[in-house]
C-alpha cells in the first residue's frame, strides 16, 4: 500500500475519514484517524449549533467553533487534519478561509461548483498557504469542468479530487430517479475522473490524486477501487461506529440496529438532493409527509426553500448526533448494516490495512 501524496502532504495510509456532519466528525474522530496514519476530517456543516450565540450568530459562531475543532484536532496529533465545506452553505467562504487561516492540512469542498474560490481567496489576501485545496464531484465530466475553468481563468487547478459515488451516505449528488436504476460503478466513475484530469496533469506537470468514496467498506473494496486508479479511499460509515466518533452513543446504535440492507433508505431531503438513512420512526414520520414545524433563524443552506420544507434538515441532523433519535435521523451509507460492534479507530484502521494487504496477495485486479 503506498502513500498519499497531495503535493508535499503525504500520508502513510491511504484512507481520508469522510467529513460527515451535523457534529459527527469532529476534533475527536479526526485526531484519532490521523494518530492512525490517515486523514482525518472535521465536518464544518451545522459545526457551531452547540454554541450558545448560534441562533443569533449562526455565521460567527460556526467560525468560532471550526477555530477550536481544528486547533483542538491539531493538539491532539501531529498527522493530517482536514476540513469538508459544503459549497450550498450560505457561509462557505467564510469557512474555507478559515481552515485556510487555521493552517489546516486541506479542506474539501462539494456539494456544489467551487468555481470561484480561488477569486475569493485572492480577494481575501490568501495567495500563499499551505492547505490542499480538494474537490468532491460525483463524476469526472464535473471534475472537468471545475479544472478547465481554474486553468483558464486563475492559471491554477485543484490539489486533488474526490469522487463520490452513488452508494455514500447522506446528501447524495445524484437524482433519485438515478439512484433507484442500476447505479453507476463506482469504479467506472474513478476511470472517468482519472481520464478527465489527465490533460491537466500534462498542463501542470504534477499529479492529481483521485480519491475514491461511495460504499467503500473493507481493505477488500479499498485494493479494488485502487486498482482502477484512486490513489486513496474515502470512508464515512465505517468510522461511524467507532468510540472516537462524535456522534452520542444512540446514534451509533442506529447503525447496529440494522439487521440488513433493508434497514437503510432514501428520503427526500429539504435541500433538493436525496439522501441515504437508517430507517426510524422519525424517518417513517416525514415519509408518511408529517411536518416539523420550525422557525429559521437563518438561511444555512443556500438549496434549502425553509418557507416550505417540512422540517429543518440541520436541526434534525443536529438532534441525531445529540442522541434525540426521536426528533431526528441518522445518515449512512449502503453498507451501515455491516457494522456489528462499536470498536476502537485504532483497530478499524489495522484491519483495513490487513484486508488490504491479503487481497493484493490473492486476489487479481478487477477489470
Amino acid at each position: 500500500m503506498e502513500a498519499l501524496k497531495i503535493g508535499d502532504l503525504i500520508v502513510k495510509q491511504p484512507i481520508v475519514q469522510g467529513g460527515m456532519g451535523i457534529a459527527i466528525s469532529l476534533s475527536g474522530l479526526a485526531s484519532a484517524v490521523a494518530n492512525a496514519g490517515g486523514i482525518g476530517m472535521i465536518s464544518a456543516a451545522g459545526i457551531g449549533m452547540g454554541q450558545p450565540d448560534y441562533m443569533k450568530n449562526f455565521k460567527g459562531a460556526n467560525i468560532r467553533a471550526l477555530q477550536q475543532q481544528i486547533r483542538r484536532a491539531k493538539s491532539l496529533t501531529n498527522g493530517a487534519i482536514g476540513v469538508n465545506v459544503m459549497m450550498a452553505l450560505t457561509d462557505h467562504e467564510a469557512l474555507i478561509r478559515t481552515t485556510i487561516e487555521e493552517d489546516a492540512d486541506l479542506v474539501v469542498m462539494g456539494a456544489g461548483l467551487p468555481l470561484k474560490i480561488p477569486a475569493m481567496l485572492a480577494e481575501a489576501g490568501l495567495t500563499d498557504f499551505r492547505t490542499k485545496l480538494v474537490v468532491k464531484v460525483s463524476s469526472g465530466k464535473a471534475a472537468k469542468l471545475i479544472f478547465q475553468s481554474w486553468a483558464s481563468k486563475y492559471q491554477r487547478i485543484p490539489d486533488a479530487v474526490v469522487v463520490e459515488g452513488p452508494l455514500a451516505g447522506g446528501h447524495l449528488g445524484f437524482k433519485k430517479s438515478e439512484l433507484s436504476q442500476e447505479p453507476v460503478p463506482l469504479h467506472q466513475l474513478v476511470r472517468d475522473t482519472v481520464s478527465a484530469l489527465r490533460p491537466f496533469e500534462e498542463q501542470f506537470g504534477r499529479e492529481i490524486p483521485v480519491i475514491a468514496g461511495g460504499g467503500i467498506y473493507t481493505g477488500h473494496d479499498m485494493y479494488h477501487i485502487m486498482q482502477a486508479g484512486a490513489k486513496a479511499v474515502k470512508l464515512g460509515t465505517r468510522f461511524v461506529t467507532t468510540h472516537e466518533c462524535d456522534a452520542d452513543l444512540a446514534f451509533k446504535q442506529s447503525y447496529l440496529t440494522c439487521a440488513d440492507a433493508s434497514g437503510i433508505d432514501i428520503i427526500d431531503s429539504p435541500v433538493g438532493l436525496p439522501g441515504r438513512v437508517v430507517k426510524s420512526a422519525f424517518v417513517e414520520q416525514i415519509q408518511r409527509g408529517e411536518t416539523k414545524p420550525f422557525k429559521c433563524a437563518w438561511h444555512c443552506l443556500s438549496t434549502c426553500n425553509f418557507k416550505e420544507a417540512p422540517f429543518c434538515i440541520a436541526q434534525v441532523l443536529y438532534n441525531a448526533s445529540q442522541g434525540k433519535m426521536d426528533e431526528g435521523f441518522a445518515f449512512a451509507g449502503t453498507n451501515a448494516w455491516r457494522a456489528t460492534q462499536i470498536e476502537s479507530v485504532a483497530d478499524v484502521m489495522a484491519q483495513l490495512v490487513a484486508e488490504y494487504e491479503l487481497e493484493a496477495t490473492q486476489a487479481p485486479a478487477l477489470v
